[in-house]
């Protein structure tokens, strides 16, 4: 991925890194014999299947909210404003708390405690890798503006 000057510097697409973790905790339960949750399968799958559908609203609200802004969606890319309408009057990063809830629900709905596991270090990875980036980018981008509105509305929830 093609990183451009005017941009926060993030190098791995998100989406890739937490699918990839998602993927690698998936596919570590055929190899590591570990209790499941321990949840009757309805409900594993009803509570995968809310998480799910919860994060896929909050992600595509904030991807559609960009579209209509005019401003890029990928880190990757120039931003040309700050958002703070829509998911950002909540948080700073409803993309980031979307995918975060769908590999959730994913991860339950599948009965994959392995995977469940390491949600934590996907958003360890996603905070300093990503978040910090997109952070000291946009301080830099737009100053003030940028500093108050961190102020006012938390990173997560």
């Amino acid at each position: 991925m093609a990183v451009e000057p005017d941009s926060a510097g993030v190098r791995f697409p998100p989406p890739i890194v937490y699918l990839g973790a998602l993927l690698l905790g998936l596919a570590a339960e055929r190899f590591v014999t570990l209790r499941s949750f321990g949840i009757d399968w309805r409900l594993l799958v009803a509570t995968g299947a809310l998480l799910f559908v919860a994060g896929a609203a909050m992600m595509l609200a904030a991807a559609g909210l960009f579209r209509r802004l005019g401003t890029n969606v990928p880190p990757s890319r120039p931003t040309t404003l700050i958002a703070t309408t829509g998911p950002y009057r909540w948080t700073r990063n409803p993309m980031y708390l979307g995918m975060a809830l769908i590999y959730a629900g994913l991860a339950i709905g599948f009965d994959g405690p392995i995977a469940f596991a390491l949600l934590p270090l996907v958003l360890i990875a996603i905070q300093t890798q990503v978040i910090a980036r997109e952070e000291r980018y946009l301080e830099a981008k737009f100053g003030d503006d940028y500093r108050r509105y961190k102020a006012e509305v938390r990173r997560w929830l």
